[in-house]
């Protein structure tokens, strides 16, 4: 059976939300839910915050669904507490449904998950945000990073490098916990926090911070910062071959013309292909 594409931004959810009220007894803000391709969020009547997804059963693997409630066990990172959690499979599709209750954020997301101008973050950000990742980076877990819902797998970092860039050789070999959808959308300022941990687990080292270096290559100053605060993580051979990955991602196959960030991904990937042939 193949599964029907949906759009939770117009589709009709209200049967959906109706459920997580009932099954959470919690009563939702619905004016406004924000709405997103294949995730939901609303306020409750108890200043708690309900995330709701839909993933399709051949995007969960084998670690399940429950992303955002094992990363209650991760210690030493700025994140909303997870409080409870329900999961149903849809009665009509290949789908699973998953819906998770956390604290609020301490504020707003910095932007959307490319930023377009300097957020101006203050120095306490930043260092709140590296002793996050370094914490995240010295845990250990069994799950695997599914970013963009994907297993991340050594075979998935090889195909998709060299759409983009051949005769690399791509062997990761630093695995370490990652956020695995680290971008401007799923952060907080002025106080950091990170959130939305559905995607959670083992990663080459570098995916988070070159994640974030590619949401940024709008704004050249922020970008540079970010390879600043992670060069160690993005100067290992590792971090250079999720530059590339991230750097495929843009530049590949299914590139858009019109996306701002091609000339500065370019620019970088074409020194770091260098660098890795050099090594």
């Amino acid at each position: 059976m193949t599964l029907r594409s949906v759009d939770l931004r117009t589709e009709p959810v209200e049967a959906v939300l109706n459920r997580v009220e009932r099954s959470l007894g919690v009563r939702l803000n619905q004016e406004p839910v924000v709405r997103k391709r294949r995730s939901l969020g609303a306020r409750t009547d108890r200043d708690t915050w309900v995330r709701i997804e839909r993933r399709g059963l051949d995007r969960i693997g084998v670690q399940g669904g429950d992303g955002t409630a094992s990363a209650e066990a991760l210690r030493g990172i700025a994140k909303p507490a997870w409080l409870a959690g329900i999961a149903w499979r849809d009665e009509m599709e290949r789908v699973m449904w998953q819906a998770d209750e956390t604290e609020l954020l301490p504020g707003a997301p910095v932007s959307g998950a490319v930023v377009t101008e300097d957020p101006r973050l203050s120095e306490e950000w930043w260092a709140a945000m590296n002793a996050s990742l370094d914490a995240l980076a010295a845990q250990h877990t069994n799950r695997i990073a599914t970013p963009d819902t994907e297993t991340l797998t050594q075979e998935l970092v090889a195909g998709t490098i060299h759409r983009a860039f051949a005769g690399i050789d791509t062997t990761v070999v630093e695995w370490h916990p990652a956020h695995a959808d680290f971008n401007w959308a799923n952060m907080t300022a002025p106080v950091f926090c990170v959130f939305d941990w559905e995607d959670w687990g083992m990663a080459p080292r570098g995916l988070d911070a070159a994640n974030l270096w590619g949401a940024s290559l709008v704004v050249p100053a922020l970008a540079s910062r970010v390879r600043t605060e992670r060069r160690v993580d993005l100067e290992s051979r590792d971090g250079k071959l999720m530059t590339l990955f991230v750097a495929a991602k843009i530049l590949g196959p299914y590139a858009d013309p019109d996306d701002p960030r091609l000339g500065a991904a370019r620019e970088t990937a074409e020194q770091v292909v260098k660098e890795l042939q050099a090594s």
